[in-house]
């Protein structure tokens, strides 16, 4: 029986609210990218009751800094990097109807909140396997920000992106949860 969850770009709150934490999810569709620097600029933005450069309603951003495309690839190594260091930004992103973001590691009190509160979900992808993430890019495009190099904000058609839920918008989390499993009582 295979348990994996097949999702594809929109996401809406009924789509998001049916994932749990430990699903596996092969992701399709338009995502886009952005990193710590762009994340500044799109919450700065947010603050001045600007315009976006893209609508977030029911958008994925995957935290990546992509490698240069060799030629004939849409795009380069495609890891993902650190979640945590957006954690600043993201519930505000949250609130304008980010529905998902994909990266590596943890997160903090302040986006499992927003998670919970706008119904949006957190997923894995693999570290250290850049080239097999790149793998389920069909296409990318600069959205904004090119002078951020690989930090800019790409639209990415992807398919079948391996990826594993870690929070969920009933508080479920991967991380917390496989700690649990392991840990055992201190016998002296």
């Amino acid at each position: 029986m295979d348990s994996t969850v097949h999702l594809q770009t929109p996401l809406d709150s009924a789509g998001v609210e049916s994932l749990r934490s430990g699903d596996r999810v092969l992701l399709s569709g338009v995502i886009y990218t952005a990193r710590d620097a762009a994340h500044k600029r799109l919450v700065a933005i947010i603050a001045e009751n600007g315009a976006l450069p893209l609508d977030l309603e029911g958008q994925i951003i995957y935290y990546v800094g992509p490698t240069p495309a060799r030629p004939g690839a849409p795009i380069g190594a495609a890891g993902p990097t650190t979640s945590y260091r957006m954690d600043p930004y993201a519930p505000a992103l949250i609130a304008r109807g980010l529905k998902g973001m994909i990266g590596k590691g943890v997160r903090g009190p302040s986006v499992k909140e927003a998670m919970r509160r706008f119904k949006a979900v957190y997923m894995a992808a693999i570290g250290g396997a850049g080239a097999l993430m790149a793998q389920s890019v069909r296409s990318a495009e600069m959205v904004a920000y090119p002078e951020l190099g690989a930090e800019a904000i790409r639209r990415l058609v992807i398919e079948n992106m391996p990826l594993i839920v870690v929070n969920d918008t009933c508080g479920g989390d991967l991380y917390e949860e496989g700690m649990k499993a392991y840990r055992r009582p201190f016998t002296s």
